[in-house]
C-alpha cells in the first residue's frame, strides 16, 4: 500500500471547526491530530518552523515553554498564518529546535558553535546551554595543544642600523640573537661593527585555511632576510 502524502503545513482550525482545512500549498488534508493542542508554527526571522507542542516545552524554564503556556508576561505576535513571531536568527535555530527533538547537539561545520550558544541562552534552554559550551572548550583545548611553529630569520646589519632594526620589531618578530661579525671599512669614515641578528616569529594555524597579508614593517624584515 502507497504511503499518504501529508503535507506538513495544514490550515490552523478557525474557532470551533474542530480540525483544520487543506494545506494552502498542496490543498492536501491536515494531519491527524493537527489542531491547536499538538502542533505549533514559528517564524523565526522570516523562516517558519513546525514542531509539536510536546517538543517546545522539554525545558519547563525556557522561552518556549512560556510561548506554548500562553504565559501573559511575554509578549508574542503571530503572523496572518497564526505562526508566532519570533525576531532570531533561523539558521542558528535549526540546531536548538533538532535538539528539543531528539536530545542530541548537531551542528553543520559551516555554523559557528558561539552562534548556537547565544540561541541557546536566548532560549534559555540550561542542557543545552552546557553541552555547547563544554563543545567549545574541547575544540579550544584542541587548538591550544598544537605545537607552535617559528619562523626565523638572520638579517645583517651595521651598528649605526641596530635602533632602525629595533624599530621594525613588530608583527610578532622578535629578538633571538646578536652575533659580532668583525668591521667593514667604509671610505672617509671608521670602521663599522657588522653584526648578524637572528629574529624569530610564531606561526599560529588560522582558521577555514586562510592565512594574513603581512604588514609593510614585515616585508621590510623579510626582505632583509633574502638578501643573506
Amino acid at each position: 500500500m502507497a504511503a499518504e502524502n501529508r503535507c506538513e503545513f495544514p490550515v490552523p482550525p478557525a474557532a470551533g471547526l474542530g480540525a483544520g482545512g487543506p494545506c494552502r500549498r498542496c490543498n492536501s488534508a491536515p494531519l491527524p491530530g493537527a489542531g491547536p493542542g499538538k502542533w505549533v508554527r514559528l517564524n523565526v526571522g522570516g523562516t517558519c518552523f513546525l514542531t509539536t507542542r510536546q517538543t517546545l516545552c522539554r525545558d519547563p524554564k525556557s522561552f518556549l515553554f512560556r510561548l506554548c503556556q500562553a504565559d501573559p508576561d511575554l509578549d508574542s505576535d503571530k503572523d496572518e498564518t497564526g505562526a508566532y513571531l519570533i525576531d532570531r536568527d533561523p539558521t542558528y535555530f535549526g540546531p536548538v529546535l533538532n535538539y528539543l527533538r531528539h536530545g542530541k547537539l548537531v551542528i553543520n561545520k559551516d555554523l559557528a558553535e558561539e552562534g548556537v550558544l547565544e540561541e541557546a541562552e536566548f532560549y534559555n534552554i540550561t542542557s543545552l546551554i552546557k553541552l555547547v559550551k563544554d563543545k567549545i572548550r574541547e575544540r579550544d583545548s584542541k587548538i591550544s595543544q598544537v605545537p607552535v611553529k617559528h619562523v626565523y630569520r638572520v638579517l645583517q646589519c651595521q651598528e649605526e642600523e641596530l635602533t632602525q632594526m629595533v624599530s621594525t620589531m613588530s608583527d610578532g618578530w622578535k629578538f633571538e640573537q646578536l652575533v659580532s661579525i668583525g668591521s667593514s671599512y667604509n671610505y672617509g669614515n671608521e670602521d663599522q661593527a657588522e653584526f648578524l641578528c637572528v629574529v624569530s616569529k610564531e606561526l599560529h594555524n588560522t582558521p577555514y585555511g586562510t592565512t594574513s597579508e603581512p604588514s609593510e614593517k614585515a616585508k621590510i624584515l623579510q626582505e632583509r632576510g633574502s638578501r643573506m
